[in-house]
C-alpha cells in the first residue's frame, strides 16, 4: 500500500484542498498520514466551511457542499486525529508528499516552516510524487535543495493560485474583510513563485478558472505534471490533481 503524507497548518487550511484529495487517495488504497507543527488535531479556515464573513459572495467563494461533506467524514478519521508533529515526518517514510493550501493567516506557519520545507526538499532529492496546489506551490516555492540553494521548483513547469484570482477575491471582499484573501500583503502567489523560477515561461497560467472540477468533470480542472512535480491553482482543480496524484501511486 502507497503512503502519503499531508502537513496542514494548525489552524486556516483551506477544506476543499485537505479532504477531497484525502477522500479520493483513501479510495484508491493509498494510506494517507497528516502532520502539523505540535502534533495537535488541526483546524480548516471556518470561513470556507461555513460561509461566515463572505457577506454576499458566500455562495461563490465558500467551500462546496461536496468539500463540507469530505470534511465531515475527515475530522472523525483517526489519521487526522493523530498527525504526526512536522520534525517526525521523514520522506523514507512516505512514498509521496501533498501540500494543500489556504489563504488565511494561519496558514503562515505552515508555509513559513524551516522544517517542512526541509521536508519538500527531501521528496525532490529522491524524486518522490510531490503534489501543490493553490499556496501550497508557495512552500515548495520556497523549498531549497541544499546543494544549489535554489528552489526545489526552479527548473520545474508550474502553475499556482493566480494573480488575477487571488486580487479578485480581495477586491470582492476588502470593505469588510479588509485583507484576508491577501495571505502577503504586497506578494501575490503567483509572483513569488514566478520570482524562483529559472524561466519565466515554465509557470504556467491555464485556461480562466470559472468552472470547478469533479470526477465527472476531470476535463475542467488544470494540473501541471512535470516529472514527479504535480501542480494545480485552486479549489476548481482539486478532483483533478488528486486524481493525478493517485495515478502517479498506482502506476
Amino acid at each position: 500500500m502507497a503512503k502519503l503524507i499531508i502537513p496542514v497548518p494548525t489552524y486556516g487550511f483551506d477544506p476543499t484542498e485537505v479532504a477531497i484529495p484525502w477522500k479520493i487517495f483513501t479510495s484508491k488504497g493509498i494510506e494517507v498520514a497528516f502532520a502539523t507543527p505540535g502534533g495537535d488535531k488541526a483546524t480548516a479556515d471556518t470561513s470556507m466551511l461555513d460561509g461566515s464573513r463572505l457577506g454576499i459572495w458566500k455562495p461563490v467563494l465558500r467551500a462546496r457542499r461536496d468539500a463540507v461533506d469530505a470534511h465531515s467524514q475527515l475530522i472523525g478519521n483517526d489519521a487526522f486525529c493523530r498527525p504526526l508533529k512536522y520534525g517526525e515526518a521523514c520522506a523514507a517514510d512516505f512514498d509521496a508528499l501533498f501540500l494543500p493550501g489556504g489563504h488565511d493567516k494561519g496558514i503562515k506557519e505552515y508555509l513559513e516552516s524551516d522544517t517542512l520545507q526541509s521536508l519538500v526538499a527531501e521528496f525532490f532529492a529522491a524524486k518522490k510524487p510531490v503534489g501543490a496546489i493553490c499556496h501550497g506551490v508557495v512552500l515548495a516555492a520556497r523549498s531549497k535543495n541544499p546543494e544549489t540553494g535554489d528552489s526545489v521548483i526552479r527548473d520545474y513547469k508550474t502553475t499556482a493560485l493566480l494573480k488575477s484570482q487571488e486580487i479578485t477575491a480581495f477586491q470582492m471582499t476588502r470593505l469588510w474583510l479588509g485583507d484576508y484573501y491577501l495571505t502577503y500583503p504586497g506578494l501575490t502567489v503567483e509572483d513569488e513563485v514566478r520570482s524562483v523560477l529559472s524561466d519565466g515561461s515554465n509557470f504556467k497560467t491555464g485556461p480562466t478558472p470559472v468552472l470547478r472540477d469533479s470526477m465527472d468533470h476531470l476535463e475542467r480542472g488544470f494540473v501541471v505534471q512535470d516529472r514527479n512535480y504535480v501542480s494545480a491553482r485552486w479549489p476548481g482543480d482539486v478532483y483533478s490533481i488528486a486524481a493525478k496524484m493517485a495515478g502517479l501511486l498506482q502506476d
